[in-house]
């Protein structure tokens, strides 16, 4: 996959934003949790004239428009940041997060979200990505019920806890917890995209492109910063073919 902004941003990195990096990572957890609000805008104007010092036209380029080229629907933990971990520049990635990567039939957010990427933005591609060691699938897969809204929201996840069991059936006591966990995010990705292609602007976008948008089903690993592709765009295209040839 060919990123050719990031590959320009990624000088800006290594001169201008490393040693603010190093900043955040060096500073203990307990200064984190007093860190005044104050010291974030300074980071901030910090950021800004080193981008800068190296660009002169880095800001006044990006008032231009944007034109990303594929929307992505993440989880909103923290630890993956989907501009940082695809190497992108500002403009290149359309984002939406929630808790689990989830795409809900009534949530108007997420609809709008996807509704002015396809429609507005003409992104040829929308990648659902979760990522292993994800919170809101492992307390979906809990035996206690999560109460509140998150638990509201997590019951869509547990559809996925329950295909993974009916296909690991007696397997699923003999397998460590990990690995388990594993099958789920990924179960729970595939059933992610399987919402997004019944969307309603989905299925009207496909009406008058159907090579456009393609859908993916990626997988973030934290412990190695790799991604897992567990549906490709063009294969989950074939199995829409073969599904609608059957009617």
């Amino acid at each position: 996959m060919d990123f050719p902004y990031g590959k320009f941003m990624l000088q800006t990195i290594d001169r201008c934003a490393a040693p603010l990096a190093q900043a955040c990572s060096s500073t203990p957890s307990s200064d984190r949790n007093t860190m005044s609000v104050n010291d974030l805008l300074q980071r901030n104007r910090e950021w800004a004239e080193a981008q800068l010092k190296v660009d002169p036209e880095y800001f006044s380029r990006h008032v231009e428009g944007q034109k990303p080229r594929l929307l992505w629907i993440g989880c909103s933990d923290s630890r993956v940041a989907a501009e940082q971990l695809l190497n992108c520049g500002p403009g290149e990635v359309f984002i939406h997060r929630n808790v689990a990567n989830v795409v809900a039939y009534n949530d108007i957010n997420i609809a709008a979200v996807i509704q002015y990427a396809v429609e507005v933005l003409k992104v040829p591609d929308i990648v659902i990505c979760g990522h292993y060691e994800c919170g809101g699938v492992k307390a979906a897969c809990a035996k206690e019920v999560t109460t509140g809204y998150i638990g509201d929201w997590l019951m869509i996840t547990g559809w996925a806890k329950r295909w993974v069991d009916d296909r690991l059936g007696w397997r699923k006591d003999r397998m460590p917890k990990d690995e388990y966990y594993r099958h789920v995010v990924e179960e729970n990705v595939l059933l992610q995209v399987k919402h997004l292609s019944h969307l309603s602007m989905i299925r009207e976008a496909w009406k008058r492109d159907p090579s456009s948008p393609r859908l993916h089903g990626w997988v973030y690993d934290i412990s190695t910063g790799l991604i897992k592709v567990v549906m490709d765009g063009m294969e989950f295209e074939n199995e829409v073919k073969e599904e609608e040839s059957k009617h």
